[in-house]
């Protein structure tokens, strides 16, 4: 039997259905991951935000590719220079996703930093709206990095890279959703929302969704990166970083996620950086 409910959002309020169909969820997570307007077009039910996650790194599609064509086309129309056009593109990224990545990230260091083994006080503090000096100087140095990394990448290899390492970057975050509970209650989250576990098929469309564009990166460019690298990196600073947030909150939090994001996606750029100067590529 059908009901309904009310229920309100950040861009208002609807009566949404409690069915939630494929597509509903891809269009939720669309609007939960970027603030273009797609809730204008449809709203979908409450119960498909439970599952955006599973569709995370299809949102990386559009972010990657915006900032790819800002990286390659402004230098190539002669628009902005290159030190200009990547400045540009993290811009365009982060009033896409409305810093919703970026918040999460100092409120990982804020936790963490000043939240010390106290499971409790980091909990509070990552919840906090307020920004601490952890936060400030973590995207401070994360902006830098991700920065200086794409600068020393001709424009070309950088939207390639970063067409590749977004999605790739959001499929491997999204795991930590599988390997541990949400750190929270429903009703304490921000969003007001748990990831439910992921069924086999949806596993497998979100391997897709992450795979698919880096195996595209590495067939274009085989014998220019080095793919061991690229490949495994974010997967071993994956595992340590689930360990560290594993004994310290017994769980995760949306924070991390975005968090675990940033710093993934940011080690595919240090390693192609990294190997490319070591095997005298640049």
């Amino acid at each position: 039997m059908q009901t309904s409910q009310n229920i309100s959002s950040g861009h208002g309020s609807q009566r949404f259905s409690l069915g939630a169909k494929w597509y509903d969820r891809l269009w939720a997570a669309f609007i939960f991951f970027t603030r273009l307007p797609f809730w204008r077009i449809y709203q979908p039910p409450q119960t498909a935000y439970n599952s955006v996650v599973e569709w995370w790194p299809l949102t990386g599609w559009l972010t990657s590719s915006v900032m790819a064509a800002i990286l390659y086309f402004g230098p190539q129309l002669s628009i902005i220079n290159y030190p200009l056009s990547i400045l540009f593109a993290i811009i365009a990224r982060i009033l896409l996703t409305g810093a919703l990545h970026e918040d999460g990230l100092a409120d990982f260091f804020d936790g963490f930093g000043g939240g010390g083994t106290n499971r409790e006080r980091i909990l509070s503090i990552m919840k906090d709206s307020h920004i601490g000096t952890y936060g400030v100087l973590g995207l401070i140095l994360y902006l830098a990095m991700l920065y200086l990394c794409l600068y020393s990448m001709t424009p070309l290899l950088a939207a390639m890279t970063v067409l590749a390492a977004d999605p790739y970057a959001k499929m491997l975050s999204a795991q930590m959703t599988q390997m541990m509970p949400y750190a929270r209650t429903e009703e304490t989250s921000k969003a007001h929302t748990v990831y439910r576990r992921m069924s086999v098929p949806s596993g497998l469309l979100l391997a897709v969704q992450g795979l698919l564009p880096i195996g595209l990166y590495f067939y274009f460019l085989h014998g220019v990166v080095n793919w061991e690298a690229i490949l495994f990196t974010p997967c071993l600073i994956m595992y340590f970083l689930y360990l560290f947030v594993w004994r310290r909150l017994r769980g995760y939090t949306g924070d991390c996620c975005g968090a675990f994001f940033l710093l993934l996606e940011l080690s595919v750029y240090l390693s192609v950086v990294i190997t490319m100067n070591i095997e005298g590529l640049y």
